[in-house]
């Protein structure tokens, strides 16, 4: 295998799992007001995540085992930068660690867990427009 196409089988595992972490974060909103929103909360900095190390498996770039939005994307250079202010890359960010176990984190409101999943879709369309048509367009045979 070419090393571009074992680049673009890696990412491709990379938004597989993206896009399940998606469509449960999606899926479980749809319980309304019984939703459990640190499950949503969970799932959509999972996508960013995720995301975010395919693009930089495309660039080639060695990145940490870590959860921080932050660090990820100090490590994709400035042109390529999704729109994700700080306070947002903190929020995902506390999301894949203070919502995994119980502990001192208050309640998520429905509405937050909303903006979650509005910030892993911000990241998701500006990732994808950055990777490889036949990447992105890709579907694995069932």
């Amino acid at each position: 295998m070419r090393e571009d196409e074992l680049v673009n089988a890696v990412i491709r595992e990379w938004l597989v799992k993206a896009e399940n972490d998606l469509k449960n974060a999606v899926h479980t909103l749809k319980m309304g007001e019984d939703c459990p929103t640190d499950t949503v909360c969970f799932h959509a900095q999972q996508c960013a995540e995720k995301y975010l190390k395919a693009l930089l498996v495309m660039l080639r770039s060695d990145f940490p085992k870590t959860h921080n939005i932050e660090d990820l994307l100090a490590l994709v250079p400035e042109d390529l930068l999704p729109e994700l202010p700080p306070e947002d890359q903190d929020r995902l960010t506390e999301y894949a660690t203070i919502t995994r176990y119980p502990g001192d984190y208050e309640e998520i409101p429905l509405i937050e867990a909303r903006r979650a999943v509005t910030l892993a879709r911000r990241v998701r369309s500006h990732v994808r427009k950055l990777l490889p048509k036949n990447v992105v367009r890709w579907r694995r045979s069932r």
